[in-house]
């Protein structure tokens, strides 16, 4: 099977949202996503774009994506945010999500960031032990914190 790894066109949107559908089911928690084809194009493509894709093609069909964005930290200095590797389920277990973990890691690289970043829910087990498996630090001692859109309103 020939994967093709790329950056996101915009063309590539509807698709990868429907995989960030398909993962936010897999995650239990299908009603959470707010992002829309709209959003993702403006937040990705626009004026201030604040976000990286790549995509994985199989037999011309988007199979997979990564979404990363830059950061900064007041230790580290400049960081990858690598937000979510996405395979389609009929997809996985071929090496989709190394590959665009490769891509994504390889921009860290050629980008000079000091710091490549993740998070991964804690039952996840398969992406537990992949990250593990590349040597990967798992850090028990941070706790992430958000707040929705409506606790923002709320708050401030």
């Amino acid at each position: 099977m020939n994967i093709e790894i790329r950056t996101a066109k915009e063309s590539d949107i509807p698709s990868i949202l429907s995989l960030i559908k398909e993962l936010a089911l897999y995650e239990k928690a299908p009603l959470e996503v707010e992002t829309t084809v709209e959003s993702m194009m403006k937040d990705g493509f626009g004026k201030e774009a604040i976000y990286h894709s790549q995509i994985a093609i199989a037999d011309n069909i988007i199979v997979g994506c990564a979404v990363y964005y830059i950061g900064y930290s007041t230790w580290k200095g400049k960081m990858i945010y690598l937000d979510d590797i996405i395979v389609t389920e009929s997809m996985r277990r071929f090496g989709i999500g190394k590959k665009l973990f490769d891509a994504v890691g390889k921009f860290a690289k050629e980008s000079g960031a000091n710091h490549f970043r993740w998070h991964v829910l804690d039952w996840n087990e398969p992406a537990i032990n992949f990250y593990k498996k590349i040597g990967a630090s798992l850090n028990s001692e941070w706790i992430l914190c958000k707040m929705n859109k409506q606790q923002i309103e709320k708050l401030f």
